[in-house]
């Protein structure tokens, strides 16, 4: 099948949703309410094009100067000012519309991208054009005169319009693709969404997918079940065992975690879900390196947690074995985090990883509906680059038999499942742990308590002559 040329737009994500890029000599439109990230998309798009040897021309049909918009472009990290008439040539067309018309406006466009040899074309303002049309006709004769003359000097068109058209304008019958970049608020929170709703002759990631803008520019966050609606590679499932860290729950689970598995660690604050979790880490290599994934422990305060338990981070992190990388609840975007631990992964060579939590995940999503989507396209993508994950997922009943999952078919995507409890006993607050699920193995179910001490986790063998444990108010059985 013969590949398409395209034109990066250098925007990662971008890229990724346009499988590849815009195609060279097809025209777009990119459109969104001001302020919406349409001039940064664009502009950061020309600058990637020179700095990749390309030619780039910029026609403002707006009446704002341009130096006005040097100034907002230079806050942001991929202005260069030195690309600025030589590579990039700006040219303000919108005396020529006023006074003169769209004929004139074409004229001008076309006799500049032969002059500059432009390999991409942008207009700003496809608004203004659109106003000054007497008919329907004449926008699309604007349009079919600007992209036919661009396609025969191989120039990618990309028109940018403040108006929301319809898929029926005359602009989206005449473009090859439209961009739709928009913002809305979830609760107090600003979340700005991009689809592409045209792609024309090319196939692309579809659906709403979200964005930010950083001084870097647009930052662009593909849904990471439309990413990974298959795994990038085939699954490593084997026989092999992967320590837990912890000898006991080794046994109980009938020689270690299957390897490339993830195991879910589900009780309430305090149980110790973190202290699981540490053992798990401590017991990475140079060889098979260790990765916390944390939002709530900040790498200091997981540092000291693991030196009560016997583990050196610091001694870890120094030789390789371990990574630590935190972020916080109150800011990010669901598939951005995703990103982000997906390519740490891929950079450090990871091979154990502890989510601590996905309670964390579940708040950031603005998108309750779709996280059985990501979690699903998350947890199948880790399996497949062959990474063993133990995350933690906090329970709100501190007491009590009713389990309560971050996503409702949870238990589906994870092929382990330990659960932690608090169980009061003849006057004691003591720690249970049960194995709820070890997948495709066998597994002891024993009720354990868990000990907690300065040389980290021991399970132990408990609850034998007591009844209603799980209830939390454990009883203990009379002798007959």
């Amino acid at each position: 099948m013969e590949q398409l040329n395209r034109v990066k737009t250098g925007i990662a994500g971008l890229d990724l949703l346009l499988k590849g890029g815009l195609i060279v000599g097809a025209s777009y439109i990119v459109q969104g309410r001001p302020g919406s990230g349409k001039t940064i998309l664009a502009n950061q798009l020309a600058f990637h094009h020179v700095r990749e040897g390309g030619r780039v021309l910029v026609g403002t049909i707006l009446s704002e100067s341009h130096e006005r918009l040097f100034l907002y472009l230079s806050t942001l990290s991929f202005y260069d000012p030195a690309r600025v008439g030589s590579e990039i040539q700006f040219v303000s067309a919108f005396d020529t519309l006023q006074n003169e018309g769209l004929d004139e406006v074409v004229k001008l466009l076309r006799r500049e991208i032969s002059r500059h040899q432009a390999t991409v074309l942008i207009v700003d303002g496809l608004l203004n054009a659109r106003s000054m049309a007497e008919s329907p006709l004449d926008t699309k004769k604007f349009i079919a005169e600007l992209q036919g003359h661009a396609a025969f000097a191989g120039c990618t068109v990309l028109f940018l319009t403040s108006s929301r058209l319809d898929d029926g304008s005359p602009e989206h019958t005449m473009v090859d693709g439209v961009i739709e970049l928009g913002e809305e608020l979830h609760g107090s929170r600003s979340v700005r969404r991009i689809q592409l709703r045209k792609t024309r002759g090319s196939a692309a990631l579809s659906g709403l997918h979200e964005f930010e803008i950083t001084e870097d520019g647009v930052v662009v966050y593909p849904r990471l079940e439309s990413l990974y609606s298959h795994p990038s590679r085939s699954d490593k499932a084997d026989l092999t065992r992967v320590t837990s860290g912890i000898s006991r729950l080794d046994e109980l689970t009938g020689g270690g975690l299957p390897g490339s598995s993830v195991s879910l660690v589900m009780g309430p604050s305090g149980i110790g879900k973190t202290s699981v979790g540490i053992s798990f880490l401590g017991a990475s290599s140079r060889a098979e390196p260790g990765l916390l994934f944390g939002f709530y422990e900040s790498p200091q305060r997981f540092r000291l947690k693991a030196k009560a338990l016997g583990v050196d981070c610091k001694a870890l992190e120094d030789s390789g074995a371990l990574h630590l990388a935190w972020q916080p609840t109150t800011e990010g975007v669901l598939d951005g985090l995703g990103a982000r631990l997906l390519k740490l992964i891929d950079e450090k060579h990871i091979k154990r990883v502890m989510i601590d939590s996905l309670g964390a995940l579940v708040r950031i999503a603005n998108s309750p509906s779709r996280l059985n989507e990501f979690f699903s396209a998350l947890m199948g993508e880790l399996r497949a680059r062959g990474v063993t994950v133990l995350a933690t997922w906090e329970m709100r009943d501190i007491f009590g038999s009713e389990i309560n999952a971050p996503a409702p078919e949870l238990s589906s995507m994870v092929d382990n499942i330990l659960l932690m409890r608090f169980v009061e006993l003849e006057s004691e607050l003591k720690r249970l742990l049960s194995i709820l699920k070890v997948r495709d193995s066998l597994y002891d179910p024993s009720l354990v308590e868990v000990v907690i001490s300065d040389h980290g986790i021991d399970l132990k063998k408990a609850f034998e002559n007591a009844t209603a444990v799980m209830s939390g108010s454990a009883a203990t059985i009379p002798n007959t």
